[in-house]
């Protein structure tokens, strides 16, 4: 369960967030959007820890994973090593991984459908596979809520088709709390329970998502006309922004 209530956090000393608030229970999944710069980030280090509220409450009910966004390691590590290093908090500042360590992350690489690509160097995979290195990395910790920023920032389609039914599924069927950013709307429509948009200006929308993700909340946090185009048989939907809609 996460609970946020009339959140404040700072950063560098510049106030980044103010008056957030929201609350997903056990096994839903969250979905933060926001223009760029209005603290989605920083609501995320807010959940794990690394920045402390000036004001308000921020609770992570069980242990929080977290996957950061993309980026290339400074080694050749193998998808293995990185992978092992979720289990950090099991295995102990000095300590070796044990079988237990190997077994635990083989079976969340196998989950993620990565197995075969253990001894694969990290650096050398698509982005599409590094982003599920680096979920399995999170979920070795065992964890029981997954935090992720904006885990399909930089792939095609196709791999962000994988991410996000992937994420559905480790909340379906695994019980796990999810909570990630996006700049893609279609991503909460697809699978969050919750929805929260961040505001610069405020004020911040949060709650159910059929209730907070509508057109005018979608134009009013990113300043551009958007619409909600229903597909055939009303069944599914999705909203897009209406640019240059005065041209010819």
């Amino acid at each position: 369960m996460i609970e946020i209530a009339d959140l404040a956090v700072s950063r560098g000393g510049r106030p980044v967030l103010a008056d957030c608030t929201i609350s997903v229970p056990d096994g839903g999944i969250l979905a933060v959007l926001g223009a760029n710069g209005v603290g989605k980030t920083t609501l995320l280090l807010a959940l794990i820890g690394v920045l402390r509220p000036d004001a308000g409450r921020c609770m992570v009910e069980g242990r929080s994973g977290y996957v950061p966004q993309l980026h290339d390691v400074a080694f050749s590590y193998t998808v293995l090593d990185i992978a092992l290093m979720g289990r950090a908090r099991h295995v102990g500042l000095f300590g070796a991984p044990r079988r237990r360590d190997y077994e635990v992350v083989h079976g969340f690489l196998a989950l993620m459908g990565i197995d075969h690509l253990a001894e694969r160097t990290f650096n050398t995979l698509s982005g599409g596979q590094r982003q599920l290195v680096m979920i399995a990395q999170a979920l070795a910790g065992e964890c029981d809520v997954l935090i992720l920023d904006e885990p399909c920032a930089t792939l095609d389609y196709k791999n962000q088709l994988v991410v996000i039914e992937l994420l559905h599924r480790l909340s379906r069927e695994h019980g796990i709390t999810v909570v990630f950013t996006t700049h893609a709307p279609q991503h909460a429509v697809e699978i969050a329970s919750h929805v929260l948009l961040l505001n610069g200006a405020g004020p911040h929308r949060g709650g159910p998502t059929g209730e907070i993700l509508t057109a005018d909340n979608l134009t009013a946090l990113y300043d551009v006309p958007i619409a909600r185009a229903d597909f055939a048989g009303g069944a599914r939907y999705t909203f897009a922004p209406l640019y240059g809609t005065g041209a010819p």
